[in-house]
């Protein structure tokens, strides 16, 4: 197909698929790189599974969770009035050798700034020093550089912690922005690297847990990129870190805040140093309503829970039980500090390259649809999407995000723009060509004609093929009591029945002469079995004669007979005639020979005649029986004729006696015992009329035997 293409079919070809590649790499479908992302993150975690054994994780998360808030002593108390169990927790932390410890959570106000009257005072005043030991373990690990409190910026006035928490800390030395970044889709994929807090430039938590955990402090770029310990952050939008989840819910240790308390109120030291230590520790909530984000781990998700190694209480019973598409939020911190320390953040491509990628599904797209069917070049394309697909998941594993969705989109607009073109205008003319043509050729010369994309020239090739003659029995004796018009109509319903039985069986209609059908099997496409299926097509148009016989109102109640030759062998098959105008066709001895045999049935009586060639061909696919040995017209050589019967093993009961009784009389004749011809001719030649004719012969042969020069052979002297 490519080969007859036209410059003008390329040129726009080629137009489409840069146009489908642009659009697909264009600002209003980056949601769709996005969604690569997050469909990688899914198949990536469901065909290879995690990339990283938890125990592994540079992070572990401290969970406020639903075990947490049913447990004494935080059962049924305000948040503000845990600072002390926070305190214990967070000192045994460190204790166990925590590099640094993040709080997700803002604790914005005091128990101690309480405003609410209590007999004479107000409670903060009743309660003061309540978070005295909470705000002297967040000093003592703040001046060691193992805490950074957390905040959320909020235009002018961000949600900070309280007065005395920010002082005990020494304020913004220890305190970094928990902001997360938001795509245009509301999903959360990436994480900011640094923010801007009046004149300062602060790294977020992330970048600050990573930058402390490794002891450097993180290095900006030149180009707006920032560096820590030698590791060049990618940031594609700029200033932020694109989050690698590992997939499913245990890729980061996390223990209830609850079974710490009581792990540290039974001084369990090893068991803070086995679980911590060297560790970036985060605190923060790990419930079903409260903080959820909707990531690209959005199909890689699992039940969450506080499945940590347990210190001191058993596990709760029923935990986890439910999937979301969301996560706590305290994981978008913990997976961004482990991208770093990992230095597996995602790449993701520019937008040229992207383009680039784009394009060559475009180019697939378009080539197969210029090449195969619309069906089949969509298949095509799906496998070449598949390849793509499974390229792209190959490379997430190695971190780097292919905007494959935006290929695949690119691809389909241009195979489905191209099939369009090809409808609209490539094809137009020939389709016309095509349908024009059908009228005139067989469906098989008009696909060559189309694939070489060049008009027929004078030429031919010798072929192996069984021509079929038919003709009308008795036509002028009917043809003359029509009027025209009738008679147009009758031999179009006649004509278009066996055409459409030729066709079925892999032949072509070379022409119609009169009521005549001239067909040929083995070209214009080869055909190993040619006899066989022009044999079978010969005995299905019989029985389609038969049945509009008593059907057809187009015949008028006439009886149609019906006469029909076969033969094999080689002829010239090839575009036949003049420099101005020629014929697709079929020439040669064998063509002869069959329309002969044609003509020869109205000797014996029969309505289908083949010579031993074809016979020979078909094997032991039907029944047959010998006529006779003839000399046609214009041949010295005679020939064997045989009549079919039935395919092998349908053949009726009366067929098998009739050819019975005929091999015997056809034997008797050839040995010139003609009465016993008689007798075994006349056993059936009521019913047969082959027979009816060789019972004539042998009734005049034992009245008068032929001389001794005589051969059983009967030549034919008409056509």
């Amino acid at each position: 197909m490519l080969g007859g293409l036209r410059r003008r079919d390329l040129v726009a070809a080629l137009l489409i698929a840069l146009v489908a590649g642009t659009v697909a790499a264009s600002p209003p479908l980056d949601t769709l790189r996005g969604l690569s992302i997050d469909l990688l993150t899914g198949l990536r975690w469901r065909l290879v599974g995690a990339l990283h054994d938890p125990a592994s994780s540079p992070t572990a998360v401290v969970a406020i969770d639903e075990e947490t808030y049913r447990t004494p002593p935080f059962e049924h108390t305000p948040v503000v009035t845990w600072t002390r169990d926070i305190a214990r927790v967070l000192n045994a932390v460190i204790e166990g050798g925590a590099k640094v410890v993040g709080f997700d959570i803002v604790l914005q106000t005091s128990i101690e700034q309480s405003r609410v009257t209590f007999g004479d005072e107000t409670l903060g005043e009743r309660v003061r020093g309540f978070d005295r030991d909470y705000l002297r373990a967040l000093n003592v690990a703040a001046r060691a550089g193992k805490l950074v409190l957390g905040q959320v910026q909020h235009r002018e006035h961000p949600i900070e912690p309280s007065q005395g928490q920010r002082v005990a800390v020494g304020r913004n030395a220890n305190i970094r922005a928990l902001n997360a970044y938001n795509d245009d889709d509301d999903i959360v994929r990436r994480m900011p690297l640094i923010f801007s807090v009046g004149e300062e430039r602060l790294p977020s938590m992330p970048v600050e847990l990573a930058s402390r955990a490794l002891g450097v402090k993180p290095e900006n770029g030149i180009d707006g990129t920032i560096s820590l310990g030698g590791y060049r952050v990618p940031a594609l939008p700029p200033n932020t870190l694109t989050l690698n989840f590992d997939g499913g819910a245990d890729d980061i240790p996390t223990f209830s805040l609850a079974d710490l308390r009581a792990c540290a109120e039974k001084d369990d030291k090893e068991f803070f140093r086995r679980h911590f230590e060297g560790k970036v520790v985060l605190i923060g909530t790990v419930l079903d309503v409260e903080d959820r984000k909707i990531t690209s781990k959005r199909f890689a998700t699992a039940a969450e829970g506080s499945r940590g190694a347990r210190c001191a209480l058993p596990p709760p019973s029923g935990e986890g039980k439910f999937v979301r598409d969301s996560i706590s939020g305290v994981y978008l911190h913990a997976t961004a500090v482990n991208n770093l320390l990992r230095r597996d953040a995602v790449r993701e491509l520019e937008r040229l390259p992207g383009a680039a990628i784009g394009l060559v599904m475009a180019v697939i797209g378009v080539a197969a649809a210029l090449v195969f069917s619309p069906a089949w070049a969509t298949l095509v394309f799906l496998g070449a999407a598949v390849a793509l697909t499974a390229g792209a998941v190959a490379a997430f594993v190695q971190a780097l995000a292919l905007p494959f969705l935006n290929a695949v989109v690119a691809g389909a607009l241009a195979l489905m723009a191209t099939i369009g073109y090809r409808f609209v205008a490539a094809d137009k003319d020939k389709r016309l060509l095509r349908k024009s043509f059908a009228l005139y050729l067989a469906p098989a010369v008009i696909e060559k004609m189309m694939a070489s994309n060049k008009p027929p020239d004078l030429g031919g090739e010798s072929r192996s093929v069984t021509v079929f003659f038919s003709d009308v029995a008795g036509f002028s004796s009917f043809s003359e009591k029509l009027t025209p018009t009738e008679l147009v109509a009758l031999m179009n319903e006649y004509l278009s029945a066996m055409t459409d039985i030729i066709e079925e069986h892999g032949g072509f209609v070379d022409k119609y002469i009169g009521d005549a059908i001239v067909a040929v099997f083995g070209a214009p496409l080869d055909d190993p079995q040619h006899a066989v299926h022009a044999t079978r097509a010969a005995l299905r148009c019989h029985e389609r004669l038969e049945q509009l016989n008593h059907t057809a109102t187009a015949f008028k109640g006439f009886k149609l007979g019906q006469r029909i030759g076969l033969n094999s062998g080689e002829a010239l098959v090839g575009n036949i005639g003049s420099r101005r105008r020629f014929n697709y066709t079929v020439m040669g001895d064998a063509v002869n020979l069959a329309s002969r045999l044609e003509g020869a049935n109205k000797y014996f009586g029969s309505s289908i005649m083949a010579a031993d060639a074809t016979v020979a061909l078909t094997g032991e696919a039907f029944a047959w029986r010998e006529l006779d040995a003839i000399r046609v017209k214009g041949r010295a050589q005679p020939v064997k004729i045989y009549e079919p019967l039935a395919e092998a093993g349908r053949e009726s009961d009366r067929q098998k006696a009739h050819a019975e009784a005929y091999a015997v009389g056809l034997a008797c004749w050839r040995d010139r015992d003609f009465a016993g011809a008689m007798q075994s001719f006349a056993a059936v030649a009521e019913t047969d009329p082959p027979s009816a004719l060789f019972l004539e012969r042998a009734q005049k042969f034992a009245y008068k035997p032929p001389g001794p020069d005589w051969e059983p052979v009967n030549t034919l002297e008409g056509k």
